[in-house]
């Protein structure tokens, strides 16, 4: 049985994808049709129920869980390891408000956490989260919400970090930060969910267990990334929440979902949302 497999080309994703598209492991009678691209653009597809399973942001995944069910298994969730909000001159929490502020995508997380941290804050253009950069030091926007590896990059590019979304997550719920997950199609069967969720598992478990054996494929994507950036991206994003969720996880995106609810930013859901 083939399925359609969407994930980024960010190292995080694929350092933990490499064992079980390369078949380095038993992915017990499953292909994967491989669809790299960007978060937001994975996020669309989703939306557009393109992919039988991807990575996919808890903001874009909590308006489209009758569409998708989450694995334990993937997760990017973490300490330390949020988005953060910059500017080139020195903007105050209480200015932003009042900025331009560029945004790697209206479905992503750092968005999501943007709107529960300052809900006043409206003025929002998206662009590709690699643009962000740029768009802030000239000018195109007064603040730039940064994810991925810019967030060890922006301070040699001589901007300021006006706040770190994560930290801000973490004092006021004492919850490790949800980023990112993996979900499937509600419409697969029972049987073919939890297989899947069996290989990301051990997929996860490959790529800790022997990181060098993946180091082709997430530096073929990395591009120009320095490789000791390269390794910091993986050790912030992959953790023991990506083999999996635990009580903790769970607890995080559930507390997520309420405090959006609480903001009317996602509609109202019931049931399960995490893998039977």
């Amino acid at each position: 049985m083939k399925l359609s497999l969407g994930f980024s080309p960010c190292p995080n994703d694929t350092f933990i994808f490499d064992a079980m598209i390369h078949g380095k492991i038993d992915t017990e009678g499953l292909e994967f049709e491989v669809v790299m691209a960007d978060v937001e653009e994975l996020n669309k597809k989703a939306f557009a129920g393109e992919l039988d399973i991807t990575k996919l942001s808890y903001h874009a995944f909590a308006h489209l869980i009758e569409k998708y069910v989450l694995l334990t298994a993937g997760s990017a969730l973490g300490k330390n390891c949020g988005p953060l909000l910059i500017s080139k001159k020195n903007i105050s929490k209480e200015e932003v408000k009042n900025c331009k502020i560029a945004i790697p995508g209206k479905y992503t997380t750092a968005n999501f956490l943007l709107s529960l941290a300052f809900p006043k804050a409206t003025n929002k253009i998206e662009m590709l989260f690699s643009e962000i950069e740029n768009a802030v030091l000239e000018g195109r926007a007064d603040a730039g919400l940064i994810i991925h590896e810019n967030r060890f990059t922006y301070q040699e590019k001589g901007l300021q970090k006006i706040i770190d979304l994560g930290e801000y997550w973490e004092r006021t719920t004492k919850l490790p930060i949800p980023l990112g997950g993996i979900v499937v199609k509600r419409s697969l069967p029972s049987e073919i969910q939890q297989k899947i969720n069996r290989i990301m598992e051990n997929s996860v478990r490959f790529a800790l267990t022997t990181p060098t054996a993946s180091e082709n494929f997430v530096k073929k994507y990395a591009q120009e990334m320095d490789s000791k950036i390269m390794y910091e991206h993986i050790n912030l994003y992959v953790n023991d929440f990506t083999v999996n969720l635990g009580k903790s996880g769970e607890s995080a995106i559930y507390r997520l979902f309420e405090q959006a609810n609480e903001l009317n930013l996602i509609p109202s859901y019931t049931g399960k949302i995490l893998i039977n």
